[in-house]
């Protein structure tokens, strides 16, 4: 029987964006009535607990896996775990963003309401298998993240920053977009498990070639992949800290979830080449770029895009050991770099004035707490064992390995003893370079505490006990691969005026 109009289990299945939504509107209906104060205390709490609530529904949406609303969510391990890491993300940075919002003497209503709604997008991305659906929550996140990217006002950099994001933005998501319709024009359909039934039935059409290469260009935008990623730099240096750790974490989880849909569950043609070209490419431009740099959120900004590369290793190897490589890479980077941001959030200080590689000078004398955080977020990002980074980059490898991608582990190997330089300069400048200047460092308040302790317990968690989450991604990625026994049900028009 086909179902016409949704069920209880398809708002289940929901759920976290609904929490999400619902608590980003009050938020806002909220903000008005509060002083800058109340606002940036009372409403960062309801963003807290909107975020908290949003990773129970996560976990409450396991229980109930299955398609919904009309065959254009798929709600199964591989969407869950993006949920909950997503959610989880933006927790982290909401607890950074208090102190952030009180130094920066930022109104805080608009900032977390916003932060809520782009979840929404984030999240939904994961989950979805209707291509238009993924394009339509591509730009609830993107939207809301061109407005945070310029919420540092009074900074012309800042300003700059929103405004190459949201043009640059907009020419990706609308290469995306012809994709989907050029896929449309060669399947017959903008469901993911219809293409992929369409294309093993009648032969690969050289139409769905181009789309596929449109598409990547919209995501490789999102990820910072190259040779998309000329926007990521610049900025990363005018947004907010706090935003910069939700981009570069969150809405890269969620392209990157959507990456792997569309590259493995469809089987895309042509994959192969297009991903191993802009890996290698990341890879090296990423790292050489930051080798350069004095500016640590454009070192960050250019480690971000060769991290890029390094996952899209994971997407040229063979699915099975790709996938969930690919998706045990992604919780390691988030747990390091929404750290690392939280840090240079905090010792930045007011108007972002602290950011150089000279500021960092002797700050494990002034603040060893800070510097010793710093410092382990950094060893995993090189790589270096008992941290996430070390077993993230060792998945990665050996699936490419497995999958007889020698060379292009080669790149990357060679790409991440280029890549150990520049995170070791920042050690060096903490612990053995005497400060130039007299930069006072604030106490760590108790909700960055937490935040950062929270990052830290991930970052050695998945380095030490990494099993229990590899599993899982294993899991997931068997069920992303595992063939659909039965049919895609006709969608039909949801009636109007039912009841």
């Amino acid at each position: 029987m086909t179902q016409t109009i949704p069920q209880v289990a398809d708002y289940i299945r929901i759920l976290p964006e609904l929490v999400l939504a619902f608590f980003g509107l009050v938020v806002m209906v909220l903000d008005p009535l509060l002083d800058d104060e109340g606002s940036r205390k009372t409403l960062g709490g309801i963003a807290l607990l909107g975020a908290l609530c949003g990773l129970g529904a996560s976990l409450w949406m396991a229980q109930s896996p299955g398609l919904a609303f009309w065959n254009m969510v798929r709600v199964d391990s591989f969407s869950v775990f993006f949920h909950v890491l997503i959610t989880a993300i933006v927790a982290v940075v909401i607890l950074t963003s208090y102190e952030y919002m009180a130094v920066q003497r930022i109104r805080a209503g608009e900032y977390y309401g916003l932060i809520l709604f782009g979840a929404v997008g984030m999240t939904l991305m994961s989950s979805a298998v209707e291509l238009v659906l993924i394009f339509i929550a591509l730009e609830i996140s993107s939207i809301s993240s061109y407005v945070l990217a310029g919420f540092r006002r009074r900074e012309a950099s800042s300003s700059e920053s929103s405004l190459k994001y949201f043009l640059l933005g907009s020419f990706a998501t609308a290469f995306f977009l012809y994709g989907v319709a050029l896929m449309f024009g060669a399947t017959g359909s903008t469901n993911i498990t219809a293409i992929s039934q369409a294309l093993q039935a009648k032969g690969v059409p050289r139409l769905a070639y181009v789309a596929v290469a449109l598409m990547f260009v919209g995501l490789g935008f999102k990820v910072a992949s190259a040779p998309f990623h000329v926007w990521t730099p610049d900025v990363y240096e005018g947004a907010p800290a706090p935003i910069v750790a939700l981009m570069s974490t969150g809405s890269k989880a969620a392209a990157f979830a959507v990456l792997l849909r569309v590259m493995f569950e469809i089987n895309t043609p042509g994959r192969f080449w297009l991903i191993w070209v802009s890996a290698a490419l990341s890879m090296t431009l990423g790292n050489l770029s930051a080798l350069v740099q004095d500016n640590v959120k454009r070192l960050l900004a250019y480690s971000s895009i060769a991290h890029a590369g390094y996952l899209l290793v994971a997407f040229a190897a063979q699915p099975g050991p790709g996938i969930s490589a690919a998706m045990f890479y992604t919780a390691s980077y988030a747990a390091m770099n929404v750290g690392a941001f939280a840090v240079v959030s905090h010792f930045a200080g007011a108007e972002e004035r602290y950011v150089t590689l000279a500021d960092y000078a002797g700050l494990g004398r002034r603040s060893p707490l800070l510097a010793a955080t710093l410092t382990i977020f950094l060893l995993s990002l090189i790589g270096i064992p008992i941290t996430g980074g070390f077993f993230a980059k060792f998945y990665v490898f050996s699936a490419a390995l497995k999958s007889g991608l020698v060379w292009l582990t080669l790149i990357g190997l060679l790409n991440s003893a280029i890549g150990a330089y520049y995170y070791l300069r920042i050690i060096v400048m903490m612990y053995m370079r005497e400060p130039k200047g007299e930069i006072t460092v604030r106490r760590i308040p108790a909700s960055l505490g937490v935040a950062l302790a929270l990052s830290v317990l991930a970052t050695l968690y998945l380095g030490v006990l990494p099993g229990r989450v590899l599993d899982f991604a294993l899991r997931s990625a068997t069920q992303l691969m595992q063939p659909h026994r039965a049919a895609i049900t006709p969608a039909p028009t949801p009636p109007v005026g039912t009841m």
